[in-house]
């Protein structure tokens, strides 16, 4: 097969892929359905989740956004290919033109309301494009035209899977986790005293048997008690604690959780009516942690997780 016809079915198949992407970009999912219950523009400037994609154990039970992750770098590969197939150029140009290409494509979703201007994406789809070029740059060495074709798909298999596991391991340094549990007993009041709340006697709520590992709070013979405690600098944490009546207990009691003035919980408990019950509370932003307890209600193993980087 001569040069220009190689040249006339790449350039069809170009024409073709082109015209595949742009459908999902614009038309799939039922995005022109839903262009009249969108009222506003949306543009997201600030990337935050390009690194991540889905990990080995996502894969065995896939979802719609596992697919898309991937689809937003995968599909974008065989442009790497084609376009320097189709036109003599250097990576820099190539990226140059694509990533502009890209972004003029997820400003147009955006004002037409068929998408969002999305820079994960804008990021991904370009990692795909450098996928694909350097899959062309290790694949097109040679005159056998078949065999480069293969070099090419396989080069591409290879740097893909190079960039998902660099991807990965980005994903976890800049991704936060829970540290380990610690026991709000452990702290200091915010006056620099020793915490209260150390004894973890056994009681009864709801005709279960409650055995408290860390903690246990109460109003110990008053109608308010309120604990306080420093965390120390603006930690980002979830709050962790059970409450209940003891089925010895009467009347009624509530909690209160706030920290650094804001209020983040409030329950009331009634005596006969509940089981034990757990609460979890993520705090963005923590420095002062206050407690407030009213009635019979009893709260026990009360700590918090700070989310932190692995590197911390």
């Amino acid at each position: 097969m001569h040069l220009k016809q190689h040249r006339k079915i790449i350039f069809a198949i170009t024409i073709f892929y082109t015209l595949f992407i742009l459908y999902f970009l614009f038309f799939a999912f039922g995005r022109a359905g839903k262009v009249d219950q969108i009222s506003e523009y949306t543009f997201m400037f600030l990337p935050d989740s390009f690194f991540r994609l889905p990990r080995l154990s996502d894969l065995l039970h896939p979802t719609l956004m596992d697919f898309v992750g991937f689809g937003n770098v995968a599909a974008f590969i065989p442009f790497g290919i084609l376009i320097p197939l189709l036109y003599r150029t250097n990576f820099v140009r190539f990226m140059t033109l694509f990533v502009l290409s890209i972004l003029v494509l997820e400003t147009i979703q955006a004002l037409t309301f068929l998408g969002s201007f999305d820079m994960n994406d804008v990021i991904q789809n370009s990692t795909g494009a450098a996928i694909g070029f350097g899959a062309y740059k290790l694949g097109f060495r040679t005159k056998n035209y078949w065999r480069n074709i293969a070099a090419a798909g396989i080069s591409s298999i290879v740097l893909m899977l190079g960039v998902w596991g660099i991807f990965g391991m980005v994903d976890h340094v800049f991704t936060k986790e829970m540290g380990p549990f610690v026991a709000i007993n452990d702290l200091r009041d915010s006056s620099g005293n020793p915490s209260t709340g150390t004894k973890t006697a056994s009681f009864e709520i709801g005709g279960q048997d409650v055995e408290p590992q860390y903690n246990v709070y109460s109003i110990e013979g008053k109608n308010k008690e309120t604990y306080r405690y420093t965390l120390g600098n603006h930690k980002e944490v979830y709050l962790f604690l059970n409450y209940g009546i003891p089925d010895q207990e009467d009347s009624r009691g509530s909690i209160r959780v706030t920290a650094d003035g804001h209020e983040f919980l409030t329950v009331s408990v009634e005596a006969g009516r509940h089981e034990p019950n757990m609460s979890s509370i993520y705090l963005p932003q923590a420095n002062e942690l206050t407690i407030t307890i009213e009635g019979n209600v009893t709260l026990w193993d009360v700590g918090y997780k700070e989310m932190v980087y692995s590197w911390n």
